[in-house]
C-alpha cells in the first residue's frame, strides 16, 4: 500500500522531535539543527533521486531563501542600521515568520526555475559541475552584493522561531511534499526518465521538462529550509556554502539516494552523528573517559562514512527502498 510509504518517514520525524523535547536546550539545538538539514536533503532526493542527475548546487536554494526570509523579517526600524545599503523596496518590508517562509520557498522555486532552463539539458558530470558554478555565484554575489542583505556580516535581528516544534513540522511538510510528488505523475515520468531517458523520449516523455518541474520544486524545499536556517541562529554565507553542502549530499548518499525513507534516514542519521563529533571536538566525557577530538574530525568522519557506504552498500542504509510495514507485501527497489 502506498501510503505506508509516508508514513516510516513521517514517523521517524516526529519522533526526533518528540525525543528532543526531553532534553535541556544545549542539547535539544542539535536536533532542530538535523530536523532542518533534513529538509535540505529532502529537497535533493525530489531532484536527484527521481532523475538521477548529481547536482552540488541546491544549498545556493537554501542561502536564497535564508536570504530572503532574512531580509523580510528583519524590523524595519533596524533596517537602516543594520542593512544601509539594501534597496528602497527591502528596506520598506517586513513580515511575519509564516509569511517569510513561504516566500524563502517562492524564491527558492522561481531562482530555481530559472537557472534550471538552461542547466537540465545537462547530464552526468557537466551537470554537477554546472551547478557546482551556480553554488559558486550565488556565494560570492550574497556575501560581496549588500543591496540585498549584510554582506560579509552576519544577519542579525532576525527572530529566532525556529524551535523544535517549528523544525519538525517543517520537516514533515518537506517530507509530505516529496511525498506527494513522488506519487504523481510528474514524478512517475521523471523516475521512467531516470531508468531509461531513450526509451522515455521514444514514447514522448520531455526529459527536459520534467527535469525542470523537479529542480523548481526542489528549489522550493531548499529556499524553505534556508528560511528555517536563518529563524534558527545568525547565519553568514560561510554557513551556507560547502560544509553543508558536503554534509547533505553525504546524508543522502549513506541513507539511500533513490527513497523517501533513504533521505530521512541518512538526515536524521548523519546528523546525530555529526553533533556528537561536534561535541567531541569540545570535549565530552565519555564511559568515565574524556573524549577530545581534533578541530574538524567530524567532516573526516562522515567522509569515511560516505566512502565506506559506497563501497560496501552502493544503494545506501536502506538499500534504495522505501518505508513498508511487515506483512504488506515486497516493495520493490526504486
Amino acid at each position: 500500500m502506498r501510503w505506508q510509504q509516508l508514513i516510516g518517514p513521517a514517523a521517524l520525524v516526529a519522533t526526533a522531535g518528540i525525543v528532543g523535547s526531553f532534553f535541556e536546550r544545549s542539547t535539544e539545538i542539535y536536533f532542530i539543527n538535523s530536523l532542518v538539514a533534513l529538509c535540505v536533503v529532502v529537497g535533493l532526493y525530489v531532484f536527484v533521486g527521481n532523475s538521477g542527475v548529481l547536482s552540488f548546487g541546491h544549498v545556493s536554494f537554501v542561502a536564497v531563501g535564508a536570504w530572503t526570509a532574512g531580509v523580510l523579517t528583519v524590523p524595519a526600524e533596524e533596517k537602516s542600521a543594520l542593512l544601509p545599503s539594501l534597496f528602497p523596496w527591502l528596506a520598506e518590508r517586513e513580515t511575519g515568520n509564516v509569511v517569510s517562509l513561504l516566500a524563502a520557498a517562492a524564491v527558492g522555486a522561481a531562482f530555481a526555475a530559472l537557472i534550471g532552463l538552461p542547466l537540465m539539458r545537462l547530464s552526468g558530470l557537466a551537470a554537477g559541475i554546472a551547478t557546482f558554478a551556480v553554488l559558486e555565484i550565488t556565494h560570492n554575489v550574497l556575501r560581496y552584493y549588500e543591496k540585498i542583505g549584510p554582506g560579509t556580516s552576519a544577519f542579525s535581528s532576525v527572530p529566532e522561531t525556529t524551535g523544535l516544534w517549528q523544525a519538525t513540522i517543517g520537516g514533515l511538510v518537506a517530507v509530505a511534499v516529496a511525498f506527494a510528488y513522488g506519487r504523481s505523475r510528474l514524478g512517475r515520468l521523471l523516475r521512467a526518465t531516470r531508468e531509461d531517458s531513450a526509451a522515455a523520449r521514444a514514447v514522448g516523455i520531455s526529459v527536459y521538462r520534467q527535469r525542470l518541474w523537479a529542480f523548481a520544486l526542489s528549489g522550493a524545499v531548499a529556499g524553505f529550509a534556508g528560511g528555517l536556517y536563518v529563524h534558527l541562529l545568525p547565519l553568514t554565507t560561510e554557513e551556507l556554502y560547502l560544509n553543508l553542502t558536503f554534509l547533505t549530499l553525504a546524508m543522502l548518499v549513506i541513507g539511500g539516494v533513490t527513497s523517501l525513507w533513504g533521505a530521512v534516514v541518512g538526515a536524521l542519521a548523519v546528523g546525530g552523528l555529526d553533533s556528537f563529533l561536534a561535541e567531541a571536538e569540545n570535549g565530552i566525557g565519555l564511559a568515565g573517559q574524556s573524549l577530545d577530538l581534533p578541530a574538524g574530525s567530524r567532516i573526516v568522519v562522515v567522509g569515511a562514512l560516505m566512502a565506506l557506504v559506497l563501497i560496501v552498500r552502493p544503494s545506501g542504509l536502506t538499500g534504495g527502498r522505501e518505508f513498508r510495514l511487515p506483512g504488506l507485501g515486497a516493495q520493490a527497489p526504486r
